[in-house]
C-alpha cells in the first residue's frame, strides 16, 4: 500500500467514526441514535479489519469506493444500513430458462458497489 493510498484509508476511517459520534437518527430516539451509532462504528471496524491485508490496488481502490459510496447513501438518506436492492427471485432469468447457476451470476453482477462487501459480513 502506497502511503497516499494509507493515509486515504485512515482519511476515510476517521471520518465514518467522526460520523458516528454525530449521529442522530431520523426518529430522534435516544435509543435507536445509539444503537445506530453502535452499529456504524462496529460495521466500520468489521470492514476495515477485514481488508487490512489487501494489496490488490484495484481491490483496495474498489474498496474505497464502497465505502465512499456508503458513506455518501446514509449521510443522504439518513440511514446507517445499507439501503436493500429488490430484484424478484428469478427476474433475471432468460425466456427460455437458464440454470441457477449463470441466475446467481446475473444476480453478483447486478449488485450495487455499496453492498459488495456487506453479505460477506453480516
Amino acid at each position: 500500500m502506497t502511503p497516499v493510498t494509507r493515509r486515504e484509508v485512515l482519511g476515510l476511517y476517521r471520518k465514518v467514526l467522526r460520523i458516528a459520534k454525530n449521529w442522530q437518527s431520523a426518529s430522534g430516539q435516544i435509543e435507536e441514535t445509539t444503537r445506530e451509532k453502535e452499529y456504524i462504528r462496529n460495521e466500520a471496524r468489521t470492514l476495515f479489519r477485514k481488508n487490512k491485508n489487501v494489496t490488490d490496488p484495484k481491490l483496495i481502490k474498489q474498496c474505497i469506493e464502497e465505502c465512499e459510496a456508503r458513506i455518501e447513501i446514509g449521510l443522504h438518506y439518513n440511514i446507517p444500513y445499507p439501503r436493500p436492492i429488490h430484484l424478484p427471485p428469478m427476474g433475471l432469468a432468460h425466456k427460455q430458462g437458464r440454470t441457477l447457476r449463470h441466475q446467481e451470476k446475473l444476480r453478483k453482477i447486478s449488485k450495487p458497489i455499496y453492498l459488495k462487501s456487506h453479505d460477506e459480513v453480516s
